[in-house]
């Protein structure tokens, strides 16, 4: 009679090791990276260019602003095309599209070729985010869709760190031009990959475990479906959440437009040291953005989805409302840093469960949902960049808009906290009395 068996250690190699969700939220961290690095390309490459194109400041401005403007209004075209047709051939599209408009930035010789191309790279690049977290739904069970989102998130934070760090050498190298050429190529590199290899349907990917699936459920229940347009946008709670997106996004925006000019004008921060300490809340924002979707998961499990992700995205935006009062009354080099780090850093650990909150609300149109949402942002941030100008022009104070931020965000903190998405999509409409 045997008294002893072995049993290999399925836990830590079959159930976790190979599996092919991992393999799709890499390629999700990878397209997040690529992303910011080619978004923030053309500020990173702004003074060479602007020399070499003979632009003036406010023709310079308009080249920035093509981007946001195209981006915005084509977010919600690209998520809706991504749950109707799916994320597979929607992302492939995407990636094509803005790696073509980037490489055709470094052709750019006058002010119109580069306000063209940098709006049609804007169309390209929307819907982006809103397409790869339509993927998380079919591709994580729900335990695990905050921590999806926190790395994509933190993909993108990365990207934003690496821009400055990788390109400038690069340039400094081999001229402007030639860092769009490269950077389309690698956009191009990746939507061959992501075409090649991913599928909507879990199902339908070679070499899945049966046991991967039943860990997945029925994620996959519902691909390629027309949006309710009437029903999505007729719930309360995604115009709750795209308000309370809405500001939010002045203050991250704050952070990707004029932080590098507050820092040297407002902070008195000089232009070699601010070039270093930039970088600092993007790398804070990994980490938070991991740690958030982790944190954001863990609760749920505990407290509930409505509790947990209310807790998480209002809390965290208080908060960095408080930072944003004292970083506008602190002084000096370590004081300014600290504290800007800290704030991006906590405003980030929000986001995977801001962008879970949205997918459960979207349901089987997650993308579409999201790219609501987002689209909200992204109109905020363009406020943002405007007023923060013409407060400083009326007043000279750099300082004085952020208390404004500040406000601003408190009201997302407050507007988070009464978002309820168990209501959302696939939840039964109110009757009317």
């Amino acid at each position: 009679m045997a008294l002893w068996r072995y049993d290999p250690p399925r836990t830590h190699w079959s159930s976790d090791a190979v599996k092919k969700r991992h393999g799709v939220l890499a390629l999700l961290g990878a397209v997040s990276v690529i992303t910011f690095v080619d978004r923030l390309a053309i500020a990173v490459a702004g003074p060479s260019l602007q020399h070499d194109v003979h632009l003036a400041p406010v023709q310079w401005g308009w080249v920035l602003s093509s981007y946001v403007i195209a981006n915005t209004v084509f977010e919600i075209p690209s998520g809706a095309m991504g749950d109707r047709y799916g994320q597979r051939a929607e992302l492939t599209r995407i990636a094509a599209w803005w790696s073509i408009f980037t490489a055709l930035t470094g052709w750019c010789r006058t002010f119109w070729q580069l306000f063209i191309t940098r709006f049609l790279f804007g169309v390209g690049a929307a819907g982006a985010y809103p397409n790869a977290a339509g993927v998380i739904p079919h591709w994580f069970p729900k335990h695990e869709r905050a921590r999806s989102q926190g790395v994509v998130w933190a993909a993108s934070r990365l990207g934003a760190a690496l821009a400055p760090l990788t390109l400038v050498p690069l340039q400094m190298r081999l001229g402007w031009r030639a860092v769009f050429w490269i950077l389309g190529g690698v956009g191009l590199v990746w939507t061959g990959v992501w075409w090649t290899w991913f599928h909507d349907r879990p199902a339908d990917q070679p070499g899945i475990t049966r046991q991967e699936l039943e860990e997945l459920g029925e994620t996959n229940a519902s691909l390629h479906n027309r949006v309710p347009w009437r029903k999505l946008l007729a719930l309360p709670q995604l115009w709750l959440i795209t308000a309370a997106y809405g500001f939010y996004g002045w203050a991250s925006w704050f952070y990707f437009s004029w932080f590098p000019t507050w820092m040297v004008n407002g902070a008195h921060i000089s232009l070699a040291r601010m070039g270093v300490v930039a970088s600092f809340p993007f790398l804070l924002g990994i980490g938070s953005n991991l740690a958030g979707g982790i944190l954001s998961d863990r609760l749920v499990e505990r407290y509930g989805m409505v509790a947990a992700y209310r807790w998480v995205t209002s809390t965290c935006l208080a908060l960095a409302s408080a930072l944003l009062v004292l970083l506008g009354l602190v002084h000096g080099l370590i004081p300014v840093v600290a504290v800007s780090t800290l704030c991006f850093g906590v405003m980030d650990l929000m986001l995977p469960a801001a962008w879970a909150m949205c997918l459960n609300l979207g349901g089987t149109c997650g993308g579409t949902a999201t790219a609501v949402m987002n689209t909200a942002g992204n109109l905020g941030g363009l406020l943002c960049t405007v007023v923060f100008g013409y407060v400083i022009r009326a007043s000279g104070n750099y300082n004085l808009p952020l208390f404004g931020i500040a406000a601003v965000v408190l009201v997302s903190a407050m507007l988070f906290s009464r978002v309820d998405c168990s209501r959302g999509l696939n939840a039964p409409l109110p009757t009317s009395r």
